[in-house]
């Protein structure tokens, strides 16, 4: 596969500030500190990867582990150890893949789809904190806008395999 160029042009000043932003915003995002106050207040007591392996899962049909750990841009054998730890929680369970039953499959379980509800709950009430004063009109905007940067650095990603079509939600499409 041919490495990926990046354009000879400089970016421009509004492309700089975007990912300056997305660099600040993906680092307070992931704090540990942050990540254990989001579990405390969802009352889900997981490590990130748990919970990315989790939102993965929900995001998607089952899947199996390889293709999991191709996802999340990891090795197979840390997606092994953390679905032996959700599966002892009760969180997944391991079902036959209908095109090899040799194989298997990781699905969320019930209560694997409450923690997530809950952790996504949680999120959402704080970051509903953080643009409360927001106007509706400009959040409609935001998301529009991100699903669209979302949606065109996925057209640009080399992966060889297609990202979940996520839902969108109501008003953004």
């Amino acid at each position: 596969m041919p490495t990926p160029q990046l354009p000879d042009a400089p970016a421009s000043p509004e492309v700089i500030e975007i990912e300056r932003a997305l660099t600040r915003i993906t680092y307070l995002s992931t704090r540990a500190r942050q990540h254990d106050r989001l579990m405390a207040l969802a009352g889900v007591p997981l490590d990130r990867a748990a919970v990315a392996l989790l939102r993965q899962i929900a995001d998607s049909e089952p899947l199996r582990p390889g293709e999991l750990a191709t996802r999340l841009g990891v090795e197979a054998s840390h997606i092994t150890r953390t679905v032996q730890q959700l599966q002892k929680a009760g969180y997944v369970t391991r079902v036959p893949d209908p095109d090899d039953r040799r194989a298997q499959r990781i699905q969320l379980t019930d209560a694997g789809r409450r923690a997530i509800h809950k952790i996504r709950d949680a999120g959402a009430r704080g970051m509903q904190l953080a643009l409360g004063d927001w106007p509706p009109e400009e959040l409609r905007q935001l998301a529009t806008l991100f699903h669209r940067m979302v949606d065109d650095f996925l057209s640009y990603a080399i992966d060889d395999e297609p990202e979940p079509e996520a839902a969108t939600p109501a008003g953004t499409a």
